[in-house]
């Protein structure tokens, strides 16, 4: 009988990151599970980042469980977020989360929009 190891998570989350998610879920005026994260056409780079709340998990979702916050990845990006590592920061101009993917190949200036490549298989 083959052993079956345990896939890796397709994206994990710093504490700050994790410590948002559980906030803002904490504050939600419905009931939610999670956060959505997904990619869509468009910016001056190609592809956008998108968030929304999660009700219920949808067919091919990713669930992803760290730290004690839940994101599901929308099945369509998925290849494109493998790897990633979300965060969270605050600056004096500034707070949101910021991706951290190494299948992003480039950046508009104003760090809207990115460009991204499917994951390439671990040979």
């Amino acid at each position: 009988m083959a052993t079956v190891r345990p896939l890796p998570k397709a994206m994990t989350l710093t504490d700050a990151a994790a410590a948002r998610v559980r906030e803002i879920m904490a504050k939600s005026e419905k009931p939610v599970l999670g956060l959505r994260i997904g990619i869509k056409k468009g910016g001056c780079a190609g592809m956008e980042y998108t968030m929304d709340w999660a009700s219920k998990a949808e067919p091919f979702d990713e669930r992803i469980d760290d730290k004690g916050a839940t994101v599901f990845i929308n099945s369509k990006a998925v290849l494109f977020l493998l790897g990633t590592e979300m965060d969270y920061q605050t600056s004096t101009l500034k707070s949101g989360f910021v991706f951290n993917n190494p299948n992003q190949t480039s950046a508009c200036g104003c760090g809207e929009s990115v460009q991204l490549q499917a994951a390439q298989p671990a040979i």
